[in-house]
């Protein structure tokens, strides 16, 4: 079983509402083999608490526009990582210092990246040298 096209369309939309607020190393995991309680991962990066607390509620608005409210919010006040539960998606948005000590993506290493297309096109030139060059983009 793979995620639905229904948490697929929703990861979507919050992996580019975190980009839009300049989120690093955007990344969308399919968690449906692993995990019965939600189908896929958003995990963002932000270099402070209050471009944690502004992805966030980014995130949050673009979700709200599509019909679909978190049923659990998690640590949004501290600004380090901040876990909004939509049920067929769960967002992790982590202040870096946090993203690399807990280290998601290795947890989850099996589980497939779902490719969000213009993913970092806010991204400057000396973006695509670096990690921006990493991404998944399609």
């Amino acid at each position: 079983m793979t995620a639905s096209d229904q948490a697929r369309t929703l990861a979507a939309i919050a992996a580019r509402a975190a980009d839009d607020k300049l989120a690093s190393d955007v990344v969308v995991l399919d968690v449906s083999e692993q995990l019965v309680l939600t189908e896929a991962f958003v995990i963002a990066s932000a270099s402070n608490e209050r471009q944690v607390n502004a992805i966030v509620e980014e995130v949050e608005d673009k979700l709200r526009e599509a019909g679909v409210k978190p049923t659990r919010r998690e640590g949004a006040r501290e600004g380090r990582w901040a876990l909004l539960d939509f049920l067929d998606i769960v967002v992790h948005v982590f202040h870096e210092e946090e993203r690399e000590y807990y280290a998601l993506e290795k947890l989850w290493k099996d589980c497939p990246h779902i490719e969000v297309e213009g993913l970092g096109e806010h991204a400057g030139a000396e973006d695509s040298a670096g990690s921006g060059g990493d991404r998944e983009d399609a």
